[in-house]
């Protein structure tokens, strides 16, 4: 079973699921070192198929890639129901599916020989006629094995697409076309030959209302267009952190798409635990972002709420200043005026000691609290005017 599952790929775990989802049966503990030992052991025989259940057990390629343990679990999961499921038997047509192939039928090629479909309600398809049967027959297994993982076609918005009730996953079907360089046939080049002699005796009979065509292009197209055949099948799903995981599913000389669903269908499910994981990891990001911006605007408000505190002090030393000069000049007049007639400077006195009265009431302890008040700071209104920037930058 380990060697198995080294050669197919995936981990022991899942080919064991794979085996006991068929019955088929494994050697017990110690087989293999009895069997080693030369000693004569059983070997279990196969069980009759039990009806409905497919003879093929399909066990898809592996991908090996640097991935998060939910994408590559989802993936190992994916094989082991994809499994069951055998893509060359008689599928059920999918609505959504026979209505995009009708109106494909109808439409008109194209400058390239393709017919294309993008309208709502229809899947985005752009291939040449003849590839239309081989792809409803691709399309129907497709859709019948990813329903084995889970998902269904849905209308989403303005595109069909794959969805497991969570996640979207839109896709999209094109074929590949070879442009060449068109060689002039012998029928245009007579068309040409003889509109050059029209022109000739037009111009030769001075015929000036005539107006001839020039350029290589309005005689024939510079380019031919030929479709190859070959159709790719291609998810259109975002993924920030996933960007290596299979999106593009190709025909090519031996695998066609029709043969591809099982594939196909498990990339649909590690592609939705892709995204499942980067949903995940963006929201994580994200809030480490926040916090971090979080971080820097309190940093830069506590820097503006000290830049303005810093500002109100200088204006209480001010006061303090005040008061103290005014209260040291006052004693030391009074003290010159006794015993002495100054009237005016009695009156200057009187006039000191008012502002001196005001000045220790701004200096003291409630004129301080009105300046604290008045300039917001040493409050719950500390970092008024203060804006916090989206970012914190």
């Amino acid at each position: 079973m380990t060697h198995l599952a080294k050669e197919f790929g995936l981990s022991d775990v899942a080919l064991h699921k794979i085996c006991r989802k068929h019955d088929v049966p494994n050697p017990p503990a110690g087989w293999w070192a009895k069997h080693a030992a030369g000693h004569e052991v059983q070997r279990t025989p196969l069980p009759k198929l039990k009806a409905g259940i497919s003879g093929t057990i399909s066990i898809t390629g592996g991908e090996l890639h640097n991935q998060p343990d939910s994408v590559v679990r989802s993936r190992e999961d994916a094989r082991v129901r994809a499994s069951q499921f055998d893509p060359e038997v008689t599928v059920p047509q999918n609505a959504i599916v026979t209505r995009s192939m009708a109106k494909l039928r109808k439409a008109k090629p194209d400058v390239q020989g393709l017919v294309k479909i993008s309208q709502v309600g229809l899947i985005a398809i752009e291939i040449a006629p003849a590839s239309v049967d081989r792809i409803e027959l691709a399309l129907n297994r497709i859709t019948a094995a990813a329903e084995e993982q889970g998902f269904k076609l849905r209308q989403k918005e303005k595109q069909i697409a794959f969805t497991d009730g969570t996640i979207v996953v839109p896709f999209r079907l094109k074929e590949a076309v070879r442009r060449t360089k068109h060689e002039p046939t012998a029928e245009e080049l007579a068309k040409d030959e003889r509109e050059r002699k029209q022109r000739e005796r037009r111009w030769a009979r001075k015929d000036w209302d005539f107006t001839p065509r020039f350029g290589l292009n309005s005689r024939w197209p510079e380019w031919d267009y030929d479709p190859t055949g070959k159709v790719s099948f291609e998810f259109d799903l975002y993924l920030r952190y996933s960007s290596s995981l299979r999106r593009s599913f190709k025909d090519a000389k031996v695998q066609r798409l029709e043969n591809m669903a099982n594939d196909i269908a498990i990339g649909l499910a590690v592609l939705a635990a892709a995204k499942r994981e980067d949903e995940q990891r963006a929201e994580e990001d994200r809030i480490r972002a926040e916090e971090a911006a979080r971080r820097r605007n309190e940093a830069k408000r506590l820097a503006y709420i000290e830049e303005r505190r810093l500002k109100v002090l200088e204006v209480a030393f001010e006061r303090m200043e005040k008061r103290d000069r005014l209260r040291r000049l006052a004693d030391q007049i009074s003290d010159e005026l006794k015993g002495t007639h100054s009237p005016r400077a009695a009156e200057f006195i009187a006039w000191l000691e008012r502002h001196l009265e005001q000045a220790e009431r701004d200096a003291d302890v409630r004129g301080l609290e009105g300046l604290f008040a008045s300039e917001d700071v040493f409050g719950s209104d500390d970092d008024k005017g203060f804006y916090p920037d989206r970012y914190g930058w």
